[in-house]
């Protein structure tokens, strides 16, 4: 199983297009949020569930301090993947949503994603693939096992997308919170059909099960 996990907040979320941007760091909110999903993460001991066997994140300061509470309630450390990475905005990196907004290519990423890419930078469906590999990469190497995967609000939902078999022209109908938990469930070996347990949970975790 995965837990994929989206960072805390950060003083420019929902206000600022960030990317791939070094030196942005969880608020204190964000902070306080990755302390109460350590704690919920960490309470899986002693359910039916295995708790975690390995925490990873993308290479980014706002996922890596999200997954330090986790990785150490756990007795881990954080695994640093770049297939966990936000998306490569390219041009739009850095702009304000409302700026973004009045784009006349803004309709395009909310309605028809799939044939869409950022300028100079990845389209949606690059991510998708990046993510889908990602998540089967991480099964293949802990196959049987629960792993923590923290990274950024639409590479998570374009791989909840993936799994569900919804068309990522849909992708943007989920929402991804700030330290909320999706749980997808995989076969031992990291193949078959996947199962989405749960999305943007800020609920307990030990009831995952697949029915």
């Amino acid at each position: 199983m995965v837990l994929l996990v989206r960072h805390g907040k950060t003083p420019t979320t929902g206000t600022i297009l960030p990317g791939r941007a070094p030196d942005l760091h969880l608020s204190e909110e964000g902070m306080a949020q990755a302390e109460a999903v350590a704690d919920r993460i960490a309470a899986l001991t002693g359910t039916p569930l295995s708790p975690p066997e390995a925490v990873y994140a993308s290479p980014l300061e706002r996922t890596f301090e999200t997954a330090r509470p986790i990785a150490r309630a756990l007795g881990l450390r954080v695994r640093s993947d770049r297939g966990l990475l936000e998306c490569d905005f390219g041009t739009w990196t850095g702009q304000e949503l409302k700026s973004l907004a009045k784009k006349p290519e803004w309709r395009q990423v909310q309605q028809c994603p799939s044939g869409f890419r950022f300028p100079d930078g990845e389209s949606f469906l690059e991510m998708q693939a990046r993510m889908a590999a990602t998540l089967t990469r991480l099964t293949h190497l802990h196959p049987g096992a629960t792993v923590v995967a923290v990274s950024h609000a639409d590479p998570i939902k374009v791989a909840i997308a993936h799994c569900a078999g919804t068309h990522l022209d849909l992708f943007q109908r989920l929402v991804v919170g700030p330290c909320s938990v999706s749980a997808i469930a995989f076969d031992h070996d990291g193949g078959g059909t996947p199962h989405v347990l749960c999305v943007n949970s800020t609920a307990a975790l030990g009831d995952l099960v697949v029915s």
